[in-house]
């Protein structure tokens, strides 16, 4: 198991750091801990009362035939059943309405912080293992809140309640009654451990799957495009199996330990029984003291059997904390300045100053880069794949840090300014367009409660996305299902326009905007974009040099460096790399109008 990794974090039965971390989250609802607490003494007595009144009714009552008595005895012990279930349905509430509060704002905590997170963390994590922490190891830790923290009092209680009263009425019965504790304790402290090795595999097997589920599911066109679903039900079948063959392991201790915990309970019963009758038979004790003995035995071993349950709850939420707590304490957090330069209003100058950028270290992407794109300019970025012009619209939307060099707009290092300072005046569309569940409307607004609906219409008017939008069923109103998976990929790069052009972005850029459209469609997006970047700094990133010959500059990147600059005109006059690119690119659309 060596080389599992944070999915598969063991933990302690019980960490302290980790419990104090814990306990931050319970600390604004303590008045439900003290009031759970209190209750769990109250019900946790009521249960060792009941053999001690049997053991009156039999002695006092029955042996002396007193029928009030023994009905006055009797109406007590349904008092004490009523009360115990009056009792324990608040004490049950209680603890898990606790539970809920807690894992609420917990779920909120992780959503917030993951929010936060730099584009850094999620190219080295798998989704699923995000999802994993909201879902699984939250859950686990719900286990900890509403069922074990708390409720551990009650058995603890119970435990203490019955020594007690044995004690009390024969102390030799009651050490013949815990004889076999010895042997219980060992036994408890092998299922702990051969439990402990199992959990670990199925906590493992669980991420994996719920990893290799998300994967697959997102790529399901992929999968069956390319005929994979054999291989890949496969690999899912392996892993699946692993998972069961873990989870059966689990049950199969239980399976051992749960009926060796009832034949010690049996065997305490018949050395109570032997030990005791001789007591009874030499005149030292009576049957009453016996049959309570009994009942105090078959009780005693039941919070034992739920006490090991709860060590079990303890030890996957310790390891479930240390994951989640591994996941809020990640830093890979781009932070804003402590003393922030907020600008009046972003006029759209953009400086790229000696800037190095490498993802791993001493891997750079980008090499050296310095040029300057004046307010209202429009500059596109041409070049091979992995030329690192995406890169530049990320560390300029600073999705990342560079590591050397400046990135100026307005003359202002954008690490000294607030990202959402920076990032409200630029608008991107990407190539692969991500619409959210919901409708047309809320994909294009996405909760800007500053763009009206005049600006909303304005902006898919302008694209011409109006042209579909208006022949939907409900219109703006249309339902989005996820991905918009039921729109097509140009109607998706559509509502992206006006996502973007709604904002009234002062930055507008453009990666590979177009190269997912039609011809035709194309054609009208650029008529559009050409009368909305009026005014407006523009970086188009572009594999078809058709789109970008009216750009003021053409900025030609290779192996991350910048090698030519300068229009389209200038470009194709000096024959370098720029001419090359337009020349295959040309040579291509001849054979294409050819054929």
């Amino acid at each position: 198991m060596s080389n599992k990794t944070d999915d598969e974090i063991l933990g302690k039965a019980y960490d302290s750091k980790l419990m104090k971390r814990l306990l931050r989250y319970v600390k604004p609802y303590k008045k439900y801990v003290i009031g759970a607490i209190i209750l769990n003494i109250l019900v946790a007595g009521f249960g060792p009362v009941r053999p001690y009144l049997t053991k009156i009714a039999i002695d006092d009552s029955i042996a002396n035939k007193d029928f009030q008595s023994l009905g006055f005895i009797t109406l007590l012990l349904v008092a004490s059943l009523i009360a115990q279930a009056f009792i324990q349905y608040f004490l049950t509430y209680f603890t898990q309405l606790m539970g809920q509060k807690i894992i609420y704002d917990l779920r909120i905590q992780i959503f917030s912080h993951v929010q936060r997170l730099s584009l850094k963390f999620f190219d080295k994590t798998p989704i699923g293992r995000i999802v994993t922490r909201v879902t699984n190891d939250v859950e686990a830790l719900n286990e900890l809140f509403a069922s074990g923290i708390v409720m551990v009092f009650s058995d603890i209680f119970i435990i203490f309640w019955i020594f007690i009263f044995m004690f009390s009425m024969s102390w030799s019965l009651a050490l013949i009654s815990l004889s076999v504790l010895p042997i219980l304790i060992y036994a408890t402290f092998l299922f702990r451990k051969k439990v402990r090795d199992v959990y670990r595999d199925v906590r493992y097997y669980l991420a994996k799957l719920n990893s290799y589920m998300q994967e697959r599911i997102s790529g399901i066109s992929i999968v069956q495009l390319f005929n994979k679903q054999k291989e890949e039900f496969e690999k899912f079948s392996k892993i699946n199996t692993d998972y069961k063959k873990a989870n059966v392991a689990s049950i199969f201790y239980y399976a051992v330990f749960f009926p060796t915990v009832e034949i010690l309970s049996s065997l305490a019963i018949a050395l109570i029984i032997w030990y005791g009758g001789g007591k009874i038979i030499q005149g030292t004790i009576s049957i009453g003291i016996l049959f309570a003995f009994i009942q105090y035995t078959e009780m005693f071993f039941r919070p034992i059997r739920d006490l090991s349950e709860k060590y079990n709850i303890m030890q996957t939420a310790m390891a479930s904390s240390e994951r989640i707590f591994k996941l809020l304490d990640d830093k890979t957090i781009i932070e804003n300045p402590n003393k922030p330069i907020i600008p009046d209003k972003i006029k759209g100058k953009i400086e790229f100053k000696n800037v190095s950028f490498a993802y791993n270290p001493n891997e750079y992407v980008l090499k050296n880069i310095s040029f300057t794109i004046n307010p209202g300019e429009t500059v596109a970025i041409v070049g091979a794949t992995g030329a690192g012009k995406t890169s530049i619209i990320s560390l300029l939307s600073r999705f990342y840090d560079i590591q050397e060099g400046e990135i100026l707009v307005d003359g202002i290092d954008i690490r000294k300014m607030r990202k959402e300072d920076l990032r409200k005046s630029m608008s991107i569309v990407l190539q692969d367009i991500y619409l959210f569940s919901g409708t047309v409307k809320s994909n294009i607004l996405m909760n800007n409660t500053d763009i009206d609906e005049s600006r909303m219409l304005i902006a898919a008017n302008s694209v011409g996305a109006n042209d579909f939008i208006l022949k939907l069923p409900n219109q703006f109103n249309e339902e989005v299902k996820e991905k918009g998976a039921t729109l097509s990929v140009g109607q998706k790069q559509l509502i992206s326009f006006a996502r973007a052009l709604a904002n009234n972005p002062q930055i507008l850029i453009l990666d590979e905007a177009t190269s997912s459209v039609d011809t035709e469609t194309e054609i009208l997006i650029q008529n559009a974009i050409d009368k909305m970047l009026s005014g407006r700094t523009s970086i188009v990133i572009a594999h078809r040099l058709s789109t970008i010959q009216k750009a003021d500059k053409i900025i030609v990147m290779h192996h991350g460096e910048i090698r030519e600059v300068g229009t389209h005109q200038e470009l194709i006059a000096k024959r370098g790399i720029y001419y090359k690119l337009y020349q295959l690119q040309y040579k291509d659309q001849e054979i294409t109008k050819t054929a």
